[in-house]
């Protein structure tokens, strides 16, 4: 492998680290909620994109680099999901009326 793609890789690598940390780091908390939803359908892509790299491969290390990816992606999807109910669970308006406390 030449080194000139793999500099060039690495720099769109780097260049898109900065970039998504000032994108993340100027979004208002009331816009986070959405951006973890949307974010966390595109990552499901990734577990398309696995499962196929997992059927492509044909040697064994292929499969179990595959194997990792799905597994990995899926992680990541579930993860996010629960990070996301967690803070809708925060904007939740909580009862202080006393009538959700259980009955003795």
């Amino acid at each position: 492998m030449e080194l000139a793609p793999l500099l060039l890789l690495l720099f769109a690598f780097t260049l898109a680290i900065f970039l998504g940390f000032e994108l993340i780091a100027k979004v208002p908390s009331q816009l986070h909620t959405p951006l973890m939803s949307g974010s966390n359908a595109i990552s499901g892509i990734t577990i398309v994109g696995a499962l196929l790299a997992l059927n492509v491969g044909e040697s064994p290390a292929a499969k179990w680099l595959g194997f990792a990816a799905v597994v990995l992606a899926t992680i990541n999807v579930v993860g996010g999901y629960l990070v996301t109910d967690r803070m809708l669970a925060m904007f939740k308006k909580k009862d202080h009326s006393g009538k959700g406390e259980p009955k003795a």
